[in-house]
């Protein structure tokens, strides 16, 4: 049951029983369509064959969009077709393709912390779809053409160490010649001059967005995003896509997932940046350019340190949704501890930890009023029964009876509400660290990204929120409420089960942290309570020494009347 649900569903429904335990849902969220089974085909080999040999019993315009990746409007129908690669890039962390198109059109990474679950290395780029670098014309001849002869390369072989590499691409059409200078980095990202040798129209591709373990996605955006020199982020997530829609200003366009982005930037302020939409509603970026057009481009996981290192802007692509304000925050504080403790798992603890500590002074408060709340139950629910049939004197009486004795009946819901917030915002950062990827923290956990396939993990979640739930008090009314309450630990549990390994840990660890403020709030109120109640018994004691003394006096003056 729980593999058909998707995991912003299960996220979801998590979190919202944490809020209103009480509830249970009836019905869950519609799952979200799959994505489109086009790609199934992805593993097909490369056409061998040179372009201008290409079957041509498909039509123009069904080979354009191929290429495209997006429906075209009838005035900029053009086409296209399949390649070959001319080029090929190696280095040690990836394999880049350029086919006879002009386009980037694999990029191959080679570590294995990015591989998927079958052990294959990641492909950045999808085999279908637009590729980064496409170029297409306004012009219907010109597309036909440039469709039908393939660019050629100045090498066809490059290997990236230190030092950056360049290769050419000229393709000669007719009456006009296309150049394409490529300078690539070891880093990832490219220099690009794109020329014509005479003015024409023509677009230039960002290139479909990489799709790389797409089953493990939970509430992680996909899709298209603009930058703007405003420093205002606009996201069109896949499925969102309402059609043309044009920026100007731009320094970043990009197609991201989860953990990889492909982007363009260092455009000039007047590029007019196209978002179209490809026949699924997904967003598909592309922009106008100039005779000559310089830019900069990036394909590759979305580090931090190497994006900060080439563009500092660049760190933009790292998409952490409403919780930007608290997630960017968190990750340098989440970075800087890794850079104390040499492991994420162990820094997620550190982190943990300071939260916990900056949160306290709010939830110690809750906590005491819960525990004022369940020591005058009795006396509400004496209230309650007495004004029953007046709810207006029964909730005056309520509530004069908390204030009596100092008790807020929300302060243990405000530490709650505070942290749902952080937990959000941690869930961002944990959910788009690409740094998490295929790192360990101990014994069995040997990728923070992925679920704990032994499922210890969320079992030892599940139990220490059981035994928190015994130690914190509750003043339920409704016996209904009372037993769902005591169902969330298992609920949890179940939901967590495929959740990444370092968010269980968060959520394990914090856990524990609430469990010893528990105990020791606990142990304060009844240390309080026998101190108060031995005062009172003190008290009683000097009363009735003090009545014992005045009667023996009275006795001992009766006497001597």
């Amino acid at each position: 049951m729980l593999d058909k649900l998707s995991a912003n569903q299960r996220l979801m429904l998590a979190v919202a029983l944490s809020v209103v335990f009480f509830v249970i849902y009836t019905a869950i969220f519609p799952p979200v369509s799959p994505e489109n089974q086009d790609a199934q085909s992805s593993q097909t080999a490369e056409l061998k064959q040179d372009s201008k040999n290409i079957a041509t019993d498909i039509s123009t315009n069904q080979k354009v969009e191929a290429a495209a990746g997006h429906t075209i409007s009838q005035e900029d129908k053009i086409a296209s077709v399949e390649s070959n690669n001319i080029v090929t890039i190696t280095n040690k962390d990836f394999i880049l393709k350029i086919d006879t198109l002009g386009r980037i059109s694999s990029k191959e990474l080679l570590q294995d912390k990015f591989n998927d679950k079958e052990g294959n290395h990641a492909q950045l780029i999808p085999a279908f779809g637009t590729k980064p670098l496409f170029v297409r014309f306004l012009d219907d001849n010109l597309n036909t053409e440039s469709t039908s002869i393939a660019y050629t390369a100045s090498v066809s072989e490059l290997t990236l160490n230190n030092e950056p590499q360049k290769v050419i691409l000229t393709q000669k059409l007719s009456d006009l010649t296309i150049t394409k200078e490529l300078t690539f980095y070891a880093d990832g990202h490219y220099d690009a001059t794109v020329s014509l040798s005479k003015d024409k129209r023509y677009f230039i591709y960002v290139g479909q967005r990489p799709k790389v373990n797409e089953t493990e996605q939970m509430m992680a955006a996909v899709g298209a995003m603009i930058y703007n020199d405003e420093k205002i982020l606009t996201i069109i997530e896949d499925g969102d896509a309402e059609g043309r829609q044009s920026f100007s200003g731009i320094e970043i366009v990009a197609a991201f997932d989860q953990y990889n982005a492909t982007a363009i930037y260092g455009l000039s302020k007047d590029t007019n940046v196209i978002i179209e939409r490809d026949r699924d509603d997904n967003p598909i970026a592309y922009f106008d350019a100039l005779q000559t057009m310089k830019f900069n481009g990036y394909v590759g996981p979305k580090e931090y340190k190497t994006l900060e290192n080439i563009d500092p802007m660049l760190v933009n692509v790292i998409e952490y949704g409403w919780f930007t304000f608290a997630s960017k925050p968190l990750f340098a504080l989440l970075s800087w501890l890794h850079g104390i403790f040499g492991n994420w798992g162990w820094s997620i603890i550190a982190l943990t930890l300071l939260i916990r500590m900056v949160l306290y002074p709010l939830t110690f408060k809750g906590m005491m009023s819960m525990q004022k709340i369940k020591e005058i139950s009795p006396q509400v629910k004496e209230v309650q029964a007495k004004y029953k049939g007046d709810p207006q004197r029964m909730n005056a009486a309520v509530m004069e009876l908390y204030k009596k004795h100092k008790a807020n009946p929300l302060g243990g819901c405000l530490p709650m509400l505070l942290q749902i917030p952080v937990f959000f915002a941690i869930y961002r950062v944990l959910l788009n660290a690409v740094e998490l990827q295929g790192a360990p923290w101990m014994l069995w956990i040997t990728d923070l990204s992925r679920m704990d396939t032994y499922y210890v993990m969320p079992i030892l979640m599940g139990a220490s929120m059981y035994y928190q739930q015994k130690l914190t008090p509750n003043n339920f009314t409704d016996p209904m409420q009372e037993k769902v309450f005591k169902f969330l630990p298992l609920i949890f549990t179940f939901f967590f089960i495929t959740f990444p390994s370092g968010l269980v840990l968060y959520w394990f660890v914090n856990n524990l942290f609430s469990i010893g403020q528990q105990f020791i709030v606990n142990t304060q109120f009844k240390n309080a309570k026998d101190a108060q109640i031995a005062g009172h018994k003190h008290a009683q004691r000097e009363e009735k020494k003090k009545l014992e003394k005045n009667t023996d006096k009275k006795e001992v003056e009766k006497k001597d009347d």
